[in-house]
């Protein structure tokens, strides 16, 4: 099941009266409830007791954040600072075993990973606008952040 999917599942739920509704396909379970306020929940796990590994949510589209990112890089007296294009939890690599995607010191290229933001569940990748090096990294592993804090400057 695609995020687009999921999507339109949330927009029907949300357009109609139902309270709940449990959708199966390609061995993924989804369950949408409503809450006392009126949002919806997701919830995703897998159909096969013998998969017990976490399901994780398909990163946003690049469109989203390539839309989102000129707003994330504003010019500072350092040089370009990357700025969180949303509410969510800040992540330094793709899972708590690998190296991080970036480090102080490190040069990137246009279109390089520098985080990954849970938003909603999904995982968002934050890549950079400029070609620099990475003079500071604003934010912890695992950090809630708020809309507009720095996270990295890029010299």
């Amino acid at each position: 099941m695609n995020t687009r999917n999921v999507k339109s599942l949330i927009d029907m739920m949300e357009k109609s009266s139902l309270t709940a509704l449990e959708v199966e396909e390609e061995g993924c379970k989804i369950r949408l409830e409503r809450s006392v306020q009126g949002g919806a929940a997701v919830q995703a796990a897998p159909i096969t007791p013998v998969l017990q590994q976490p399901v994780m949510a398909a990163p946003v589209m690049p469109q989203a954040i390539s839309e989102a990112a000129p707003a994330a890089a504003q010019e500072t007296p350092a040089g370009k600072e990357v700025k969180s294009p949303m509410v969510g939890v800040f992540y330094s690599s793709p899972s708590p075993e690998s190296d991080p995607f970036v480090t102080v010191g490190q040069r990137v290229k246009k279109g390089d990973v520098l985080c990954i933001i849970e938003a909603m569940k999904l995982m968002n990748e934050i890549t950079a606008e400029v070609e620099g090096e990475i003079t500071e990294i604003c934010a912890q592993n695992g950090q809630i952040i708020e809309y507009g804090q720095p996270l990295f400057r890029i010299k």
